[in-house]
């Protein structure tokens, strides 16, 4: 005579494994929007068309392509970890600006070795807009070197990886599961 499966633990792992599945389908449709998304960004960097740098808010049509803006006043300047265009490694010098039209924005100069602020109180920047919004300058600014243009393929598209972890997930549940009912009718 066979044990009956006890109701309530099997609808709850039932559950679980459905969700956890569902879950892996949605990360296989993250992984098609993110890279039709990248084919964008691609697509947008190879453009030399120049679009109004997104103030206030995070407008990715405009990321990696060219843009301009004003800078009025520097509120803040400081070293970040950044890459050279010939890909040292070393500091992007980076500005907080006040806009003329209101507003802030990020402004990354340029590329240095040394941790001393350069002397640069504003002006006229051209570049290329970044993930954030910034906008790193092209050409660099202050006597800087220039910074390594910000890249599309420097974004992660690891969607696929987190889809073969829930369906991952839910064979491993199924397994357990399995394995204690079995364990509980020998018993």
């Amino acid at each position: 005579m066979s044990a009956r499966l006890p109701v309530i633990p099997t609808i709850l792992v039932i559950a679980a494994v459905a969700t956890m599945i569902a879950l892996g389908f949605w990360q296989l449709d993250r992984a098609e929007e993110k890279a039709d998304m990248l084919a964008r960004f691609e697509a947008a960097s190879a453009s030399e068309q120049s679009v109004t740098f997104p103030v206030g808010a995070t407008q990715e049509d405009a990321w990696f392509r060219r843009s301009a803006l004003d800078c009025r006043k520097v509120s803040d300047l400081q070293p970040v970890a950044g890459t050279a265009a010939t890909g040292a490694k070393g500091w992007a010098m980076r500005a907080t600006c006040a806009l003329s039209g209101g507003g802030s924005a990020i402004v990354d100069l340029g590329f240095t070795r040394v941790l001393e602020q350069p002397q640069w109180s504003g002006g006229s920047v051209t570049g290329i807009v970044a993930p954030g919004p910034r906008l790193i300058a092209d050409p660099p600014l202050a006597g800087l070197e220039q910074l390594a243009p910000p890249d599309p393929n420097d974004l992660p598209n690891n969607h696929l990886a987190y889809a073969g972890q829930w369906f991952f997930f839910a064979l491993t549940a199924l397994v357990i599961y399995a394995v204690a009912i079995r364990s509980r009718q020998r018993s």
